[in-house]
């Protein structure tokens, strides 16, 4: 079983499907050694997510996301573009014919315990054909991405450098 590693990421699946994860988990915060009680792992990690598991242990979300997905061997360093094929025949070709309209940074609402779906949610809400948002993150915010192209938008994700991802969403021309 694969699971996307992300915010929205529940503790107990993801130590399913990466059992030796706890230990980088410890590494991070001694609080997380708490996660060999079974109760604990059969309760609490069930639906405790990565984005709650990082301020209950008081660690950056971004580095969090970024060490587990290192050690998992799934680090996202590919570009992301899961929408076949865009108004263009990919991403980049939509891209541009589109103006941005909203520029958010993921990582600083992420240190802030805001996650960013809420405001990509309501600009891209707003935005005007031709128009996009674009979303600087420290990983490919993939559930995101689908959530948008489940909407109707346009979506596209590219990795500008080591931990620096870039996401549009938008309505091409």
């Amino acid at each position: 079983m694969q699971v996307t590693i992300d915010p929205e990421t529940k503790v107990g699946a993801l130590l399913d499907a990466y059992p030796a994860l706890k230990d980088t988990l410890v590494e991070m915060a001694p609080a997380f050694q708490k996660l060999s009680n079974p109760v604990l792992r059969r309760t609490v990690a069930k639906v405790a997510t990565l984005e709650q598991a990082a301020r209950m242990g008081g660690v950056s979300l971004p580095e969090m996301i970024r060490r587990l997905r290192a050690a998992a061997g799934v680090d996202g360093r590919a570009v992301v573009d899961r929408s076949g094929a865009g108004a263009c025949g990919n991403g980049s070709s939509w891209l541009a014919a589109c103006a941005v309209a909203e520029d958010i940074d993921a990582a600083a609402m992420l240190e802030r315990g805001v996650h960013p779906i809420g405001k990509v949610r309501e600009c891209t809400a707003l935005l005007k054909e031709g128009e996009v948002v674009r979303l600087t993150s420290p990983f490919p915010p993939e559930p995101l991405l689908d959530t948008m192209r489940r909407a109707g938008l346009e979506a596209y994700c590219e990795e500008r450098g080591p931990g620096r991802f870039v996401s549009y969403f938008g309505k091409p021309r």
